[in-house]
């Protein structure tokens, strides 16, 4: 009994001092002086296109005092008109009142905005701010969009095919954002400086023609439309342009091409006498697949630059004919681990049956080109003994396995083997020669006389050789 008396003796007066810390209200800070502390003062969004809404932001709001702040409201300064949506830790909408913010925790705000079109070309500002209301203060963060109208190419607005011959203006960008096709005997005409961007999982389908004929000045723009900085070398971000069987007469001169899974895919030749796709004076960089992925068919290229690519630069696949003049395929792509070469040439494939189905590479011919890159061996030929693969490399500098035979000149003729073309910074995108570069003067002039001026116009002919590749170094006295 006393044991038992003594127990209650010590946990009565306990107990009594816990319900009464439990039941003491938790003290606030209701100083004018406090002060919320934000992550950021400003949340910028940087290009918006218009009915499209944009990516999300977010920013964090701490309370740094001991005890806690009531924010008596959180609400968007613009009201229902505003074109920003806000998630206040997880509650939708554009105002949440009475949020108790424990001392020194934080809560965290997700910021949109989607932005009515105009009918502007011209890029537009959409300002508001997120007002905080406490202890008969307020404090804000300005948001800040720079909006841009465009012409939206979607399914539901039933314009995503073109089946008369068009020509897009550069007035204002063009947004692709389920597909756009190209038509049997349609041309689609594409203006110098025209900017296309193609959302996720979008792809230019061509059964007729394109033609994008940019300039040095005004050059073609095909890319994502993901506009953050941190987007802008990111492969992957639409699926790519595709040459369809039967399409013929393209061309991309001063075009750039980036971001996507394959560049362009090219399938069979559809005339015996123009090629399926001229390509010159352009880039295609930063692709998950192929730069350029052709099945059966012809490529024309000169003064082009194809980098960054997770599998291949330059796929040319069940034959056809090829010839690249003044081009820089430099691969070092570094997102994961390339297992394949930047170029492979190939005269067969395998049907649904396992048979083998051959077809002869006619041309393949690479004249004052660069193939290199960071794997050990940049060049695979897959021939089929049985079927024509007829490839030169002409006046080239290249990176081949050293076991490779390369004595005969029938397929290789004043080349340069596995020697740095030293790139100023070709992990950075810049492809021009340093002035140490072994590819300065080793070029085959009848290649010089024919394609003049490189990809920056400069005249390649006023030394003693042009240079290999689509840049001519320079020197300034």
């Amino acid at each position: 009994m006393n044991c038992m008396y003594r127990i209650f003796k010590y946990i009565i007066p306990l107990l009594l001092v816990l319900i009464f810390f439990s039941c003491e209200k938790e003290e606030f800070n209701t100083s004018g002086n406090a002060s919320l502390v934000f992550s950021t003062d400003t949340i910028l969004f940087d290009t918006v296109f218009t009915t499209i809404g944009s990516s999300t932001q977010r920013f964090t709001v701490k309370n740094p005092y001991s005890n806690n702040i009531n924010i008596s409201s959180i609400y968007l300064a613009g009201g229902e008109n505003s074109r920003y949506r806000l998630n206040i830790d997880g509650y939708p909408g554009i105002r949440l009142n009475d949020i108790d913010l424990k001392g020194k925790d934080s809560l965290y705000i997700f910021v949109e905005v989607t932005i009515d079109p105009n009918g502007s070309s011209l890029p537009m500002v959409v300002n508001d701010s997120i007002v905080f209301s406490f202890n008969n203060k307020q404090q804000d963060v300005n948001l800040i969009a720079f909006g841009q109208d465009v012409h939206l190419i979607n399914l539901k607005s039933a314009n995503n095919t073109i089946s008369g011959n068009t020509n897009w203006i550069n007035d204002k960008p063009y947004l692709i954002y389920d597909y756009l096709f190209i038509d049997t005997n349609t041309t689609l005409q594409i203006d110098p400086g025209a900017i296309l961007h193609f959302h996720k999982n979008s792809r230019l389908y061509v059964a007729g023609t394109i033609v994008a004929n940019g300039t040095f000045e005004s050059p073609i723009i095909f890319q994502g439309d993901r506009l953050e900085d941190d987007y802008s070398n990111i492969p992957g971000q639409w699926d790519g342009i595709w040459l369809m069987a039967g399409s013929k007469d393209n061309v991309f001169n001063y075009s750039k091409i980036q971001n996507a899974i394959i560049g362009i895919q090219t399938d069979t030749l559809a005339s015996l006498i123009n090629p399926t796709l001229r390509l010159s004076n352009s880039i295609i960089e930063n692709m998950t697949s192929a730069g350029i992925y052709a099945q059966g068919s012809t490529i024309e290229a000169f003064n082009t630059i194809i980098t960054n690519c997770g599998q291949f630069a330059l796929a040319l696949t069940i034959g056809g004919s090829y010839e690249f003049y003044h081009c820089t395929i430099g691969n070092y792509w570094g997102f994961s681990t390339r297992t394949t070469p930047s170029l492979l040439l190939n005269n067969y494939y395998f049907d649904v049956n396992g048979n083998i189905q051959r077809r002869p590479i006619n041309k393949a011919l690479f004249g004052n080109c660069i193939i290199y890159g960071n794997k050990e061996s940049e060049i695979y030929i897959d021939k089929d003994e049985y079927t024509e693969l007829s490839y030169k490399f002409d006046y080239s500098l290249i990176k081949i396995d050293p076991d490779f035979p390369v004595s005969d000149p029938a397929n290789f003729e004043s080349v340069i083997i596995n020697i740095d073309p030293d790139f100023i910074n070709p992990y950075e995108g810049d492809f021009e020669l340093d002035i140490t570069s072994t590819a300065i003067n080793e070029g085959k002039a009848e290649y010089g006389f024919m394609f003049p001026l490189d990809i920056n116009q400069q005249n390649r002919n006023t030394d003693s050789g042009p240079d290999l590749g689509a840049f001519e170094r320079i020197e300034i006295p």
